[in-house]
């Protein structure tokens, strides 16, 4: 039996690369041989050049840090309390299991739905989009730091005991680090979700924002400016997730790696 082909991580990139330049140059054939509309699906090269005067004219800049703002707030925010529960909720276990069901009941909600809720709450301002972006964070922090704490090695915990470790040396030095694997997981979920939380919620009802571009972008029939913002936000969830990438790596260095 064959060993399985490996290829390096410059072959992979260029492959990536061919695949997205295959994409882009049949979408744009399509259009200029009309057997795409391009009022519905625009071209590449109209969405190149909007993408162009868009962030040389500096009109896109400004919604692209309202919206940075809201996620990563939201993304913070949902990152603690979502810690914070879940560590209570471990520690307390008649807590957890009267909670328990309650937690799966709200998580069962669609949080978009709660959009014009928090909006007629907050108003629209950044603090509706702050407050839905964590909401969407919360429960899968809170999820995954759950599952981390509980398989943390209590022989570790208890050795910590036995030398005299304090509970908060206990937490820093045993606890976060066995199930920073999960709430790493947990944030990089959180990350794409948090996004999502601030888009739609300026979609729904803002004055600016990414959100918002494409919503008025749409009503006004700019195809091009909608693929502009949708991109944007494809490549800020890239450099956002290769950020949380390396952090990753920086704290699970000390982990074994799969020979």
């Amino acid at each position: 039996m064959k060993p399985p082909v490996r290829c390096s991580n410059s072959t992979v990139f260029a492959l990536r690369l061919m695949l997205i330049f295959g994409v882009l140059s049949a979408w744009e054939v399509l259009v200029r041989f009309d057997l795409l509309d391009p009022f519905f699906m625009s071209q590449p090269t109209a969405i190149l050049f909007d993408m162009k005067e868009a962030f040389v004219s500096g009109d896109i800049m400004p919604h692209i840090i309202v919206t940075l703002k809201e996620a990563l707030a939201g993304l913070l925010i949902g990152t603690f309390t979502g810690i914070a529960s879940a560590l209570l909720l471990e520690k307390i276990d008649l807590l957890a299991r009267i909670l328990d069901p309650i937690i799966m009941a709200f998580y069962g909600i669609p949080k978009l739905a709660l959009g014009p809720i928090f909006i007629l709450w907050f108003g629209l301002g950044m603090q509706s989009k702050i407050f839905l972006a964590a909401l969407m964070v919360y429960f899968l922090v809170l999820f995954n730091a759950y599952a981390g704490f509980k398989n943390v090695d209590q022989t570790l915990v208890n050795a910590a005991r036995l030398m005299g470790a304090k509970k908060g040396q206990i937490m820093r030095k045993v606890i976060l680090p066995s199930s920073s694997p999960w709430l790493l997981a947990g944030v990089k979920a959180g990350l794409g979700a948090a996004l999502l939380g601030a888009v739609v919620g300026e979609y729904i009802g803002a004055n600016e924002g990414l959100g918002w571009m494409v919503e008025y972008a749409g009503g006004m029939y700019n195809i091009a400016r909608v693929f502009t913002c949708i991109i944007t936000l494809m490549l800020i969830m890239a450099v956002l997730n290769a950020m949380l990438g390396m952090v990753e790596r920086y704290l699970l260095k000390w982990r074994p790696t799969a020979l």
